[in-house]
């Protein structure tokens, strides 16, 4: 499956049928509650990310949350 990342296209292993947001972040690397993500220009929940399905083409935009002072 091929996505679009941060601006970049991306090929994925995942099935169709399994590839669910969560598990798709996952195997990009990012932790859950460190990231904010926008999924085809709307912003997802978090709590809503085992509920989302990504499909060949969808667009994500991935910001990692940072911490300072």
């Amino acid at each position: 499956m091929k996505i679009k990342v941060n601006g970049k296209e991306k090929k994925l292993d995942l099935n169709q049928d399994n590839a669910l947001l969560s598990k798709t972040l996952e195997s990009m690397g990012y932790k859950p509650n460190t990231v904010v993500v926008e999924l085809n220009n709307l912003i997802v929940n978090s709590k809503k990310w085992d509920d989302v399905i990504i499909k060949d083409g969808d667009k994500l935009e991935i910001v990692s949350i940072v911490g300072g002072g």
